[in-house]
């Protein structure tokens, strides 16, 4: 249909999660002919199929009853006493207009008969032609537009989502993808997690961030230390350990990714002297010390269930 491209035109395809110093990471080759790299093209489904989903949390966030009513009566705002969610609201009509749009561009350009406009129905057809759209000129476009949707929706089915810390590239053997430290806040909140942003099985618990942190290359290690300051850690060097730098995280972060009370944490930090540092009125605990004092207990507790 179209040229084939020297370089992948995926929506920030090789500056995810670089440092500026660096230059960035250099851009996918684009495989089968089209314009995207493998990563980008599976980003690009990875993010269709998860709309439907994101679609249906955005309504638990809107109230299922309030989205009814509100259905039902079209002046006045709101039944009384009903929540609503304007924000959810209007990232489900995004969601509608964005797989509507390109459903639209593929069917008209194809010669398809469109499909049903339910987001059901037009992700499954545009996860059919994905191939035919990673060859079309527009597909920067689509990429841009799903990654910034799945993001947008994310923030606002998941608000206790606050923190994505980006680390490095996946460990697994021959993925292109990118690893992030899934942290949330609140008491219905999951276990942090460790996710791939083009395989969705590779998932790791978040305490294993550190092992997995020295199977990476050592640039990575630094960038993903650059990326934990802006989200509100700092980092020094560890001694020992020169191919990976160390981080320093809260309390609550160590909270939040071993599953692990507060006050527990401030114990074992006193009672087994992990090094520490402080800025900007807040004290930072060593990675590293909190995962080898963290591994200890899990092995002793392995030890005693056998």
């Amino acid at each position: 249909m179209s040229r084939a491209a020297v370089r992948c035109e995926g929506h920030e395809c090789g500056t995810r999660q670089a440092e500026p110093r660096d230059g960035g990471r250099h851009p996918g080759r684009p495989v089968g002919g089209n314009r995207l790299c493998a990563a980008c093209h599976r980003r690009l489904t990875t993010g269709i199929g998860m709309l439907p989903e994101l679609y249906r949390d955005c309504e638990r966030v809107l109230g299922g009853a309030a989205a009814k009513g509100l259905r039902e009566r079209t002046s006045g705002g709101p039944l009384p006493g009903m929540p609503f969610n304007p924000a959810a609201a209007e990232t489900r009509a995004a969601i509608l207009g964005v797989l509507g749009s390109w459903s639209g561009l593929i069917a008209q350009q194809r010669g398809l008969v469109p499909p049903e406009r339910s987001v059901g129905t037009l992700s499954v057809f545009l996860l059919r032609h994905a191939d035919w759209l990673a060859g079309h000129p527009a597909v920067a476009e689509a990429t841009r537009e799903v990654a910034r949707l799945v993001s947008r929706a994310r923030r606002v089915a998941h608000p206790e989502q606050v923190r994505r810390i980006a680390l490095g590239d996946c460990v697994e053997p021959g993925c292109e993808g990118r690893l992030s430290a899934v942290v949330r806040v609140g008491a219905t909140a999951a276990h942090p997690a460790v996710q791939c942003d083009a395989q969705a099985g590779h998932t790791w618990a978040g305490h294993q961030l550190t092992h997995l942190r020295r199977l990476m290359p050592a640039e990575d290690t630094a960038q993903g230390t650059a990326a934990d300051t802006s989200a509100g850690t700092s980092a020094g060097p560890a001694a020992g350990t020169p191919a990976v730098a160390e981080r320093w995280l809260t309390a609550a972060d160590i909270s939040r990714l071993w599953s692990t009370p507060v006050g527990t944490v401030y114990r074992l930090a006193s009672e087994q002297s992990w090094r520490r540092r402080h800025g900007s009125g807040r004290t930072y605990y060593s990675e590293a010390d909190a995962h080898a004092c963290f591994s200890r207990r899990a092995e002793r507790s392995a030890e005693r269930s056998r």
